[in-house]
């Protein structure tokens, strides 16, 4: 085949391959594994309190127990939950993502093309933490294990590895949210 007919072949296929290429890249890694699992999208592009720009204002965050801030993506669609934290090859530590449940529920997370070690904390609808994942690690291919709360959750915050411990975020702790409306500390 020449050059001009495989550049021929290939753009007669492409179109047609974008659909399930894109399927694959959404349900098939960091998604919820068979059943009910959820996994760990990218950061905001502002920086971190490491030295880079503060968050922009109207953003939604959590203070950890010690105080600590972390700015929140939000993941409340089946597509935003399905996604999750897949792919991101860095995640700052003021950084999380919270992934919130129509109702209270057994979710079972994996790890399934996340790049980075996560910390998963369990919430009920109050914000009090019913479960800490420390430290799950990423999972480059099948099996991955799947990492479940000891009892019902409303949702999951993922966040860097040891950040939990860090900021002294354990079973039992109350977590309070700004601008996220299904917390009922929510502001």
């Amino acid at each position: 085949m020449t050059t001009t007919s495989f550049r021929s072949a290939t753009t007669r296929l492409s179109p047609m391959m974008l659909p399930l290429v894109l399927l694959t890249l959404l349900t098939g890694s960091c998604a919820p594994a068979p059943d009910t699992a959820v996994t760990a999208t990218e950061p905001s592009p502002t920086g971190s309190s490491t030295g880079t720009a503060a968050p922009p204002a109207g953003q939604p965050q959590v203070v950890l127990p010690d105080g600590f801030e972390v700015t929140l993506e939000l993941a409340i669609t089946p597509e935003e939950l399905a996604q999750g934290l897949m792919f991101r090859p860095k995640l700052p530590e003021d950084r999380g993502m919270l992934l919130i449940f129509a109702e209270e529920r057994l979710p079972s997370i994996w790890m399934m093309n996340t790049l980075v070690a996560l910390d998963l904390v369990y919430l009920d609808a109050t914000g009090a933490v019913v479960d800490v994942v420390a430290d799950a690690q990423p999972c480059p291919g099948e099996p991955c294990p799947r990492f479940t709360p000891k009892q019902a959750a409303k949702a999951v915050l993922e966040i860097p590895a040891g950040t939990a411990a860090r900021h002294t975020v354990t079973e039992g702790a109350t977590l309070e949210f700004t601008r996220v409306p299904e917390f009922s500390s929510g502001g």
